[in-house]
């Protein structure tokens, strides 16, 4: 089972202010991610090629990165997740493109486990990290992200 999941959001700033949020991920002023209602990204070094990490039960080692620009996570596991998650940055009309993509093959019980679970904590998850990287950049979430009723109930189970 193919999977392609991508979330963006177009940030009234500069590229190169969007790019830091990029260049701070997993790091002691971490301003992308939400790691107060999530599990944190750590990385067990600094954001660089071969960096291995994740968050929750979701690992990865970094296997591209420009800084500012892009940077690819491979992941390794849960087991089934078979591809990459990545962010990256573009120029945009009126400020700068982030954009988070997953691309993997599902195998094994990833295919069930994605659907009924991951995807909606994922998607909960991204649209928490962008609304995040607007007021990091001084802008106003219009309508911010509000976690539906399965990413609530998945929530309240995990934490039992």
């Amino acid at each position: 089972m193919a999977v392609l999941n991508i979330h963006e959001r177009t940030i009234p700033a500069p590229e190169s202010t969007v790019g830091a949020l990029l260049d701070g991920l997993a790091g002691p002023d971490d301003r992308l991610w939400p790691g107060s209602d999530w599990p944190p990204l750590q990385l067990d070094g600094p954001l660089a090629v071969g960096a291995d990490g994740g968050h929750g039960p979701v690992r990865y080692r970094v296997v591209g990165y420009q800084p500012g620009r892009w940077v690819r996570f491979r992941f390794s596991g849960p087991r089934g997740f078979d591809g990459f998650h990545e962010f990256t940055v573009q120029p945009a009309n009126g400020g700068a493109l982030l954009r988070h993509t997953i691309a993997m093959r599902l195998h094994g019980p990833s295919r069930l486990a994605w659907p009924l679970a991951f995807r909606w904590l994922h998607d909960a998850l991204l649209e928490d990290s962008l609304d995040r990287a607007v007021r990091a950049c001084g802008g106003a979430v219009d309508s911010p992200a509000r976690w539906s009723a399965p990413v609530r109930l998945l929530r309240r189970l995990a934490h039992r």
